[in-house]
């Protein structure tokens, strides 16, 4: 049916290749190109079907345009660095064809991830008759799904919404993130930030938490309250959140370890001179740690990822939780990656195919609540990460 370009070869990459060339119906041909072609020729060589692998620098629009003329995909799904964002959106813009990605586009230079750098490509995708879709992982990603599904069918207004990301997975090694090491640890080294009453406000990293009592069995979890992407464009389309908050878990051995490498400098992301040369000491940390693609055969338990919303239906409140769970061990044995890079790399997957299908494909810049949920949520369940929604108490979540 249509042709796909995969840029990046990642973690998330090897898991949208795995689900994309699982439906040919849909995905009938698929590019992957990265930096490092290698990386792309080992994916490839886990999958029972035939793939074409590539060699790209992801910074370089003109190569990027080279490839793109060269393949003619109908879909660009960039799994990349968010740095890279908008060197891709701008390739796909001149070379003509849609867009997807799955994180916003994070300066290489700040670590400060928003919006306002690619929605202001809306004019430009809409002139040109392109669709871009913004963050189509699982936070951001279904997470914005939820939302809108929860709205649609059980809410007149949302008030509170509380997105909670829970791992409870254990990879026994002493320290190691489970995506990009670089990505990782600059937002969660970054300052929280909720919205309450229109306005923005600012924490210290990680001050604020609680215990949350999650399900399947994972029980109760100490969740900080952090800042993530997701949260500037909810309250941007659904103006009627009074507050809005991230939470994500961490083990007490991941904040010790990360504590004492931002203490000695380790997690710094300006330059240092080093022998003769400049380094970015979290450049360097990256290279020391795991590979997250490594911690496939390692990582056991489960992820529980959701949307606790309060707010009102016909005149009564209401509070409602919609989530998945991942088991770690099950992602493997499907597509050889834990259940982190599962749980984006199937949204990444669906996303792309609501555009394919026509189903969220109009021209211009769009976040995932902006189209309609129901399709989207049909295929979670269909393609591995099952979801349910139960009404609960509102004391379950602090205020």
């Amino acid at each position: 049916m249509a042709k796909v370009l995969i840029i990046g070869a990642g973690g998330v990459s090897g898991v949208v290749v795995h689900k994309c060339a699982q439906l040919p119906d849909v995905f009938s041909e698929i590019v992957l190109a990265s930096r490092t072609e290698s990386k792309c020729k080992a994916i490839a060589a886990q999958l029972n079907r035939p793939i074409k692998t590539a060699q790209v620098d992801a910074d370089n629009v003109p190569q990027l345009v080279a490839l793109i003329n060269a393949e003619k995909p109908d879909l660009v799904i960039n799994v990349a660095l968010p740095y890279q964002d908008l060197t891709i959106m701008d390739a796909c813009l001149e070379a003509g064809v849609d867009y997807l990605d799955t994180a916003n586009y994070e300066p290489l230079d700040t670590a400060k991830f928003e919006y306002s750098w690619q929605w202001a490509y809306q004019d430009k995708f809409k002139t040109a008759g392109l669709t871009a879709l913004l963050g189509s992982g699982f936070d951001p990603g279904v997470t914005n799904v939820y939302t809108a599904y929860l709205k649609k069918h059980y809410f007149d207004e949302i008030h509170y919404l509380d997105i909670i990301d829970c791992n409870a997975g254990d990879h026994g090694l002493p320290f190691a993130t489970n995506f990009n090491p670089e990505i990782n640890i600059r937002e969660v080294t970054a300052n929280g930030r909720y919205w309450e009453n229109g306005a923005w406000v600012d924490t210290p990293p990680l001050s604020i938490n609680q215990v949350f009592d999650f399900p399947a069995e994972i029980g109760p979890k100490k969740i900080y309250m952090m800042y993530h992407e997701e949260l500037e464009s909810l309250v941007k389309y659904f103006p009627e959140i009074k507050r809005a908050r991230f939470w994500m878990t961490f083990s007490d051995n991941y904040l010790k370890h990360l504590e004492v490498l931002g203490n000695v400098g380790m997690t710094g992301i300006e330059p240092v001179m080093f022998e003769g040369r400049e380094i970015v000491p979290l450049q360097f940390l990256k290279a020391l740690l795991p590979d997250p693609a490594s911690l496939g055969p390692l990582t056991k338990g489960k992820t529980c990822i959701g949307c606790f919303a309060q707010g009102v239906k016909d005149g009564k409140p209401v509070a409602m939780f919609v989530y998945n769970v991942c088991d770690h061990q099950e992602c493997y044995r499907e597509v050889k990656s834990q259940a982190i890079s599962y749980t984006t790399g199937v949204p990444a997957m669906i996303g792309a195919k609501m555009i394919l299908e026509g189903k969220w494909k109009k021209p211009g810049v769009w976040n995932m609540e902006q189209y309609d949920p129901d399709p989207f949520m049909e295929d979670l369940n269909k393609y591995g990460l099952p979801w349910q929604v139960v009404e609960v108490d509102p004391s379950a979540i602090e205020g």
